[in-house]
């Protein structure tokens, strides 16, 4: 593939690169990253041709345009060694939709991959001809190896340092890539995709040995990977969406969705007992995806028992988010994709852009002894306190719930998103109760529910008392050993401490059960 080369940073004596951190100069703003501000990518699968156009923070970007068309390219493959001829003749004029559409937006270009089944079938090239011919669209065709790389780098953009095994089944093929400190290392494809399953003589025994035989083969080659497992793909998705219906689950946000080896079983056996039009219609999913889910419940299955992760998470970025992942400067992938795509959302949307960080330096006596995990959250709370204030005042809280626990923030676990969104609720409003959103709240413990609202009324009384960047403020000192929280006002702030702020002051204090000293300093 002909895509813009990495560009490297650079670094500071101890190796960390200088704008690094939350509070940094924010990348999006610096032209290397605004060339990424809004890229098309168009994945030719076997089972569906996609285009993606993302739009926004580059770091954790947000999709713009994202169009699927299932057209079956790699359908009966196996046997007749050509792409489905129904599946050519729609991916055609999928492909020049998306050329027309692209134009209409104002793209430059798109880069369009293609996979397995385009790779494997024999008039593969014609096919890319023809394209060419009728669209002007250039096809790169990857091969299988390429496909896990650029799939684990997808995974990247969503958890920047993770680790463990990414695995990304298409309709003709599955592909495994290792990723370690940021990197992607051993990679492996193989020929279980759905579509090719379907073609294995024997009937289930004949397909489950051929299963069995092909995981070992892989297991062989990548080794141990007890770590974290990867599920990229829309055949892993629908799986997630009729576990997360057999588990009754609240929040229907697959990236980040978690599932373990026990629930993994459990959904197969589900699958096989359920009728699956029923099945179909009650998780939403496409009959064309539904027909693919039992063969990919039974690789899957055998997945789980031949590597044995730790746990398993579902992962809604791969190949077309790690093509942009490609194009970006390492100084842009060393971000934070929550803290970038939150500082992203308060340049546009805030009232006062550049006021979360003022907010958090104000109320951070309070979450002093907070791990780190936790302060990356009251960081992207206070930079998110302010981009919904357009909302009617009636339905603000409910908003900025909704917003976080259903935004594409990457970097986010389901657990982190339903703390975020109450401490955002909490901005607007002292109690949480009797909204629609209520059943989500049982996703954290009642210990973290009240450092949820803590932080909330903590925003909420911060935002009163100042509304310029650089005015002299008053400060806040937490002692918890005393419950005391004291509050020093400057000269220029006691005006702004009135009825109001006072009542917010008094219901922060109730939630952390402290009395409250005021000290107007001279």
């Amino acid at each position: 593939m002909s895509l813009p080369s990495e560009i490297s940073a650079p670094r500071a004596p101890d190796g960390t690169h200088p704008d690094v951190g939350f509070f940094g100069r924010p990348l999006f703003e610096d032209p290397s990253a605004r060339a990424l501000s809004r890229v098309g990518v168009v994945d030719v699968g076997s089972n569906s041709v996609r285009l993606v156009v993302f739009d926004g923070a580059a770091r954790s970007p947000a999709y713009f345009y994202n169009e699927k068309i299932m057209c079956a390219l790699g359908a009966g493959l196996s046997d007749s060694g050509v792409l489905n001829p129904q599946g050519r003749v729609r991916a055609l004029s999928a492909l020049r939709r998306f050329q027309h559409l692209a134009q209409g937006m104002g793209l430059p270009e798109l880069t369009v991959v293609a996979t397995a089944a385009v790779r494997d079938a024999s008039d593969g090239p014609a096919f890319c001809d023809e394209v060419k011919r009728e669209t002007g669209l250039r096809i790169w065709v990857i091969d299988g190896e390429e496909e896990a790389r650029l799939s684990a780098q997808g995974v990247l953009l969503g958890w920047p340092g993770s680790y463990g095994l990414v695995c990304d089944i298409g309709g003709s093929s599955m592909e495994l890539a290792e990723i370690s400190d940021g990197r992607v290392g051993r990679r492996v494809t193989s020929s279980l995709g759905p579509l090719k399953l379907r073609e294995i003589k024997g009937g289930k025994k004949g397909r489950q040995v051929h299963i069995k035989e092909t995981m070992n083969r892989l297991h062989d080659a990548m080794g141990p990977q007890p770590d974290r497992l990867f599920l990229v793909g829309g055949s892993w998705r629908a799986i997630a969406r009729i576990d997360m219906l057999r588990r009754g689950y609240p929040l229907h946000v697959l990236h980040e969705y978690r599932m373990t080896a026990r629930s993994v079983s459990a959904t197969v056996k589900y699958i096989q007992q359920s009728d699956i039009d029923e099945l179909r219609g009650a998780c939403g999913i496409s009959a064309a995806r539904m027909s693919l889910v039992p063969l990919a419940a039974e690789v899957l299955s055998r997945l789980v028992k031949i590597f044995k992760p730790k746990d398993i998470a579902i992962s809604s970025y791969g190949i077309r988010e790690g093509m942009l992942y490609e194009q970006m400067p390492q100084r842009l992938r060393d971000r934070d994709p929550l803290i970038e795509s939150c500082r992203f959302a308060e340049a546009k949307d805030a009232r006062m852009p550049g006021f979360g960080k003022s907010l958090y330096a104000f109320i951070h006596p309070i979450f002093k002894s907070a791990p780190p995990p936790r302060r990356r959250l009251i960081k992207a709370a206070c930079l998110l306190h302010d981009v919904s204030w357009r909302a009617h005042p009636d339905y603000r809280a409910e908003t900025c719930f909704d917003n976080a626990t259903r935004a594409n923030l990457g970097g986010l676990k389901h657990s982190e998103r339903v703390f975020l969104g109450l401490a955002l609720l909490h901005r607007y409003s002292n109690k949480r109760q009797g909204t629609r959103f209520e059943e989500l709240y049982d996703l954290i413990d009642d210990k973290t529910k009240l450092e949820a609202e803590i932080l909330g009324k903590a925003m909420r009384f911060g935002a009163m008392l100042w509304m310029t960047q650089d005015a002299e403020r008053g400060t806040l000192r937490w002692f918890p050993k005393k419950r005391q929280l004291q509050l020093r006002l400057t000269p220029d702030m006691v005006p702004l401490f009135g009825e109001v702020a006072e009542a917010r002051l008094m219901s922060l204090a109730s939630s952390l059960d402290a009395e409250v000293e005021i000290k107007k300093l001279r």
